[in-house]
């Protein structure tokens, strides 16, 4: 999708719709022909939220958007808005869509309401969420029409009409929205396609074509020179070879700018999860493939950061696997060392997820990072107390677990913090060896999860984001089923932050 900024009037421009925002008591902007008038006097066009209707004047159609209370309006709702448009210009074969930014109050804006440019981030963003389609594995649709007058199957062209200085807002939420979509595209992926191996590959493309990006992929022989006893052990249950998937990114002028934090980030990427020995029940088995939507969501991240040209230094690791049963696959009961010396008992090979991570995060501080996040879809236990609402969070800095509720609630990837309380590190505490990865007693499953990952980071700030509620099935209007790419856009902003 074309994706550009205009400060002429919508109407104006040469899409073939147009696209108007209405709020509640308030009529229709005076550059839109009098139809639109006429449409909200006759009823047929409400300003409820999400509420559409469709008008045709001067060889354009118009969708009129009801956009609720402006006193209500968030970038979130622009999202939402900007989906439900984009879902019924498709309906009626629009090529070009234009948007008019919702104009600001007559009277001052309250503190809290969103800004023009935030309006027309959220409008990108949620268009090119809504427009995305997995098709890597179809043939053919049969029976669907292939010349001229079939109806497109994605927007062409996206244009935003606002005030002067929107070009550069609307370029940059357009590469966020771009690697939100790279990452379903790797979520989506089935686990013959998408093996530990051809993530790594992926990476290494990556770094071939963005600039200021480097890989390193390290395979079994790699992950067991690095001590890496937990992941390791996860990885020796499939004949695929894991991926232990470094990457570095120096932004310009990092060394001119006052110092700040390396920024870790670590993704967990089992590209196909049945649960090992512990195996997984046969339904909704195939849904593990996404179980690798963290290390998605790390990797697309640092891509957009490095195209943004952000001024931060950070260093990623995704750790890559599938998690099988086999003749050589990890067995309950088992006992592995980490890469920091402790040692962890396996009384569940379905908790991998917390294996894999431990051997990571030691490995990014190793490699320099001083304030860490990981991402995960680490346990069910997350949808029971969350749904797909919110991630959870669990932090042992204060400071870093404010700045990614900030960054989550600009991007409506939005976190719920988890408490850390040291009664939960009992709970984890192994009989045979230091650390129990799944305890028995099945109390505060997210919590613990986090509790056990926290004893590999040592004292550096570190968050923890349990995804599983989230990176999937999200459900929201620019979201629905399939893979949502959930973390990429927290993950940017989150850097950006470091940037002021």
């Amino acid at each position: 999708m074309q994706i550009s900024a205009v400060a002429q009037a919508a109407g104006t421009t040469d899409a073939d719709t147009i696209a108007v925002g209405i709020f509640d008591g308030e009529d229709a902007p005076p550059e839109a022909p009098s139809q639109v008038g006429e449409l909200l006097v006759s009823g047929e066009a409400r300003r409820s939220f999400k509420s559409l209707a469709l008008t045709h004047a001067d060889g354009k159609r118009w969708l009129l958007v009801g956009l609720g209370a402006r006193a209500d309006f968030t970038a979130e709702r622009a999202r939402v808005a900007a989906a439900v448009t984009s879902a019924r210009a498709k309906e009626i074969s629009t090529r070009a869509l234009c948007w008019a930014v919702p104009a600001s109050a007559a009277e001052a804006p309250s503190a809290a309401a969103p800004a023009p440019a935030a309006i027309a981030a959220a409008l990108v963003e949620g268009t090119l969420l809504s427009d995305y389609r997995f098709e890597r594995h179809k043939s053919a649709p049969a029976g669907e029409g292939s010349g001229e007058d079939a109806p497109p199957k994605q927007l062409e062209r996206l244009i935003v009409s606002g005030p002067d200085g929107l070009a550069s807002t609307v370029a940059d939420a357009a590469v966020r929205g771009e690697a939100v979509n790279r990452a379903r595209d790797l979520q989506n992926r089935p686990g013959n396609d998408l093996t530990p191996s051809a993530l790594g590959e992926y990476a290494q493309a990556l770094a071939r074509d963005v600039e200021g990006v480097s890989v390193t992929v390290e395979g079994r022989a790699g992950i067991v020179a690095h001590g890496m006893g937990a992941f390791a052990a996860v990885a020796q249950g499939s004949d695929q070879e894991p991926a232990l998937i470094t990457i570095r990114y120096d932004g310009p002028g990092v060394d001119e700018i006052p110092p700040t934090p390396t920024l870790g980030f670590v993704g967990k990427a089992v590209t196909f999860d049945s649960g090992g020995i512990s195996l997984k029940p046969g339904a909704k088995m195939a849904e593990m493939k996404f179980d690798m939507s963290g290390g998605a969501a790390v990797i697309e991240a640092v891509a957009a950061i490095a195209r943004l040209r952000l001024a931060v230094r950070l260093v990623a690791v995704v750790g890559a696997t599938e998690n099988l049963p086999s003749g050589h696959a990890i067995k309950p009961g088992d006992i592995v060392t980490a890469a920091n010396g402790k040692t962890i008992e396996v009384n569940n090979t379905d908790a991998e997820g917390r294996l894999v991570l431990a051997d990571c995060l030691c490995h990014a501080i190793a490699q320099g990072a001083e304030q860490i996040v990981d991402l995960a879809t680490l346990t069910g236990a997350v949808i029971v107390a969350l749904g797909s609402t919110y991630a959870g969070l669990m932090s042992n800095d204060d400071a870093l677990a404010a700045r990614i509720a900030a960054a989550g609630e600009s991007t409506g990837e939005i976190v719920w913090r988890l408490p850390l309380h040291e009664e939960y590190g009992e709970l984890i505490k192994g009989i045979y060896g230091d650390l129990d990865n799944a305890p028995e007693a099945r109390k505060a499953g997210t919590i613990v999860g986090g509790a056990f990952l926290s004893n590999f980071v040592g004292e550096t700030p570190w968050a923890h984001l349990d995804i599983a509620g989230s990176a999937w099935d999200l459900n929201r209007a620019y979201v629905g089923k399939g893979a949502s790419g959930y973390g990429v856009r927290l993950l940017v902003e989150l850097a950006k932050s470091y940037c002021v």
